[in-house]
């Protein structure tokens, strides 16, 4: 994996908001931030999630294994985490004002800012969905099909989009990276007639971030940073 930088540690899911906002959650449920020091990279955060969604402007989201959702509220007091009502097994955030999440039947939510309705239903179903800073989301569906989210350009919000994944990252509209069943790692082309391709490498979950940082994790836990064409 030539265009990927292996990076100490363990992780099962990763998200990127940008390259000084990378944060993991390992095969246990611990929570770890990227700290961009190569001695020590990772600093553990309190708290168990099971899925974490890292914005371009450091807000960070996540959902732990009984579906409770939960915002990082940094340093301020003794507890790191506010409780969300509501109850999502995917959550990506892509800035303060862009969080999106699926819930375990697939339905489709986004969040409000408003403590009293904190989350609205899209209408579509879902199993994996991807936030970027700019307002572009994206999602992938149990069956593997793709979809950008139009808004309300039309009837129809989502635009299925040709290609097969099982997982999806969206840091911007220009940075859209995806996983399918088999591992392998795709990159959105933004040219819809020839929309995706593939990026060498196996990886299980991928981040991507609006400032074009891309990061991935594989089946073994292995954590990889993209380099592209940098040389060596």
């Amino acid at each position: 994996m030539a265009r990927w930088q292996q990076i100490p540690g363990s992780l099962k899911a990763i998200s990127v908001g940008s390259r000084t906002n990378v944060w993991g959650v390992n095969s246990a449920g611990s929570i770890y931030r990227y700290t961009n020091e190569d001695a020590e990279p990772w600093v553990q955060i309190e708290g168990g999630l099971s899925d974490i969604g890292a914005g371009a402007d450091g807000t960070v989201w996540g959902v732990n294994s009984v579906n409770s959702i939960y915002r990082y509220t940094g340093d301020q007091g003794t507890n790191r985490w506010v409780q969300i009502s509501g109850g999502l097994v995917r959550i990506a955030a892509g800035s303060r004002t862009n969080v999106w999440g699926v819930n375990s039947t697939g339905n489709i939510y986004r969040y409000t800012n408003e403590d009293a309705e904190p989350w609205v239903q899209i209408e579509g179903g879902l199993s994996d969905i991807g936030a970027g800073a700019d307002g572009t989301v994206w999602g992938v569906n149990s069956a593997g099909d793709i979809f950008r989210y139009t808004g309300d350009q039309g009837t129809n919000r989502w635009v299925h989009i040709p290609g097969k994944l099982v997982r999806i990252a969206v840091g911007s509209r220009t940075n859209v990276w995806g996983v399918n069943s088999a591992g392998n790692i795709y990159r959105y082309t933004n040219d819809d007639s020839n929309p995706w391709v593939q990026i060498e490498g196996a990886l299980s979950d991928i981040g991507a971030g609006a400032d074009g940082t891309v990061w991935g994790v594989n089946s073994g836990g292995n954590i990889y940073r993209y380099t592209g064409d940098q040389p060596g």
